[in-house]
């Protein structure tokens, strides 16, 4: 027989309020969740073809105005005066300022015209299967606190991470692997891990970093000695030990998520090593992502990874490429950044195209923020641009997106977005629609009231869908 509940539990199985109402159907929903696994697939709220993302961030806050959202006017003001409104100029560095004009040529390309520096050598001959979008703007011109936003929709963390709220809802199919995988750069972006984080939904959610160099994962391997019957029989003995405590405390969702972990660990060894060794790809596709060559060879490896984990059945990859944080030499420090990225995404672009993973992979491009058409130095060389949270450009490809098509426009500097004008809370939204889900009803009962990705709703850009 049980031993008498503790008062906690007790008062937990008692309330009849909202919020106790909402606790034991959370609790119902755990428990059936775990009994077919955390990251069981789960149908979403709308039919989509869309089953996994792609999404590629450029830490640091690229330049729309150097890369996709050509400023004629710029050439016209190069080196005058830039004013601001006074609000503006009170948190502004002393001394004038400067517009500049961007130093890359700008090109139209694909059959739908679109904008691209010149620069995007490779990525200009997919551009009829991308989808730009220029009116996004964002809360913050600090660093750390635009990731947390653009990452998790709060730009003071401790949410969840979009790829937390995506395997939440959706589950992932792959259950040897995680659902939410993070290829960071060796030196982890401007607010650290809590930028994958689940926040305050079970961990099971939470993203897993792969390491760029190196074992991927510590500590994967058992030691030497360790036979796999050794392991499982370990295991056994410790699922039989939690579970019989996880029964006394089921308000302890820690434990449980751990329990999970443990598993999955145990599956990931034999599938982790095969999927990450690309020494199973041909020279040619190696190549053709620039791997072993300079500079795409880092990045390559990234989306060339990325392919083989969608086709692999995760739900969610993050790529970061970064830092985009060019305050002055933008020329040189932009032209560096896209020549390694460019062929990579193109080519990852193209491979899942090849293999009809296009269709149902989403793949979103941005970075924290835009930047400013001033900063300039007159009379110098060292020319660069502030940061932006007013305007900047965000680009997609893949399933449910319109394809070919440029939405939303900055005004003529590119100060500010002016058309299609969006919180990044909507953008949010619309990523959630395109993978089937009403960000209205992928909530998780936290801190006495229902949370949500978007923190208190939004809209769908609807022109950003086909």
């Amino acid at each position: 027989m049980q031993a008498s509940l503790h008062r906690r539990d007790f008062l937990y199985g008692l309330g009849t309020s909202l919020g106790a109402v909402a606790f034991q159907s959370l609790l119902a929903g755990e428990q059936a969740s775990t009994e077919s696994g955390p990251l069981a697939v789960k149908r979403g709220h709308f039919p989509s073809q869309v089953r996994s993302v792609v999404f590629l961030m450029m830490e640091g806050g690229p330049s729309h105005l150097d890369t996709f959202d050509p400023k004629p006017k710029l050439k016209e003001l190069h080196l005058k005066e830039f004013t601001r409104s006074g609000e503006q100029k009170s948190a502004m560095e002393s001394g004038k300022r400067y517009y500049v004009q961007s130093p890359f040529r700008f090109l139209k390309v694909g059959e739908c015209g679109a904008d691209m520096a010149g620069n995007w050598e490779h990525l200009a001959r997919c551009a009829d299967d991308m989808c730009f979008y220029r009116g996004c703007q964002v809360d913050s011109v600090n660093h750390p606190t635009a990731m947390y936003q653009m990452n998790m929709g709060n730009r003071f963390g401790g949410d969840p991470a979009i790829g937390s709220w995506v395997t939440y809802g959706l589950g992932s199919p792959n259950q040897n692997l995680p659902g939410f995988v993070v290829l960071p750069e060796v030196s982890y972006p401007q607010g650290g891990a809590a930028n994958w984080s689940n926040g305050f939904l079970p961990a099971q959610f939470q993203g897993t970093p792969l390491r760029p160099k190196g074992s991927p994962i510590l500590d994967l391997q058992p030691m030497a000695g360790i036979t796999r019957e050794h392991q499982r029989a370990n295991l056994d003995l410790l699922a039989t030990l939690n579970q019989r405590h996880a029964q006394q405390h089921p308000q302890h969702k820690e434990l449980t998520a751990r329990m999970h972990a443990y598993e999955l660990a145990f599956r990931m060894q034999m599938e982790v090593p095969g999927i990450l060794d690309l020494a199973n790809e041909n020279e040619k596709t190696l190549a053709l992502y620039g791997v072993d060559q300079e500079p795409t060879d880092e990045f390559g490896r990234k989306c060339l990874l990325a392919r083989r984990l969608v086709e692999q059945g995760v739900r969610f990859v993050q790529l970061y490429a970064g830092t985009w944080d060019s305050h002055d030499y933008i020329e040189r420090a932009h032209g560096n950044l896209v020549r390694q990225v460019d062929r990579p995404i193109a080519v990852l672009l193209t491979d899942l195209k090849e293999r009809g993973l296009l269709d149902s992979t989403l793949v979103v491009w941005c970075g924290e923020f835009g930047r400013s058409p001033d900063n300039g130095v007159r009379g110098g060389t060292a020319y660069g641009r502030d940061h932006n949270p007013h305007a900047m450009t965000i680009w997609f490809a893949g399933g449910g997106v319109n394809a070919g098509h440029t939405i939303g426009a900055t005004d003529e500097t590119g100060a500010e977005a002016v058309e299609c004008v969006h919180h990044v809370r909507d953008l949010h939204v619309t990523l959630l629609r395109l993978l089937g889900l009403d960000d209205n009803k992928l909530t998780y009962f936290h801190g006495g009231r229902f949370k949500q990705l978007s923190q208190f709703g939004g809209q769908v850009i609807e022109e950003l869908i086909a």
